[in-house]
């Protein structure tokens, strides 16, 4: 079984970077393609693409940061669909100084 410093390592090679990268912006295409026909097939596969592009390419990452501080609301719910960790860390901060403000 591979370990997850393994893993870790795996995906920091360039080549399957690269390859990430790639699968990522054709999930993107293929969802835009299959988004107008009828159904939620194009939001299954935009949401694991822009996952993948983002994991993958510091220009995106930095244009999600540039996005999220304009659109704070827009931010929260991106990092909610993507299960990021550092959203429920930030919500759970904010629940938190909520509490505290209401006492």
């Amino acid at each position: 079984m591979i370990s997850r410093e393994q893993w870790r390592k795996l995906i920091d090679m360039p080549v399957v970077e690269w390859g990430l990268f790639a699968l990522g912006v054709l999930l993107v295409v293929a969802g835009l393609v299959l988004a107008p026909l009828p159904g939620p097939g194009g939001i299954f596969l935009i949401a694991p693409g822009v996952a993948l592009i983002l994991k993958t390419s510091m220009w995106a990452k930095r244009r999600y940061v540039r996005l999220k501080r304009w659109q704070p609301k827009a931010g929260r719910w991106m990092d909610w669909g993507l299960r990021r960790r550092s959203a429920l860390r930030r919500e759970a901060l904010r629940k938190a100084e909520q509490g505290g403000a209401a006492d």
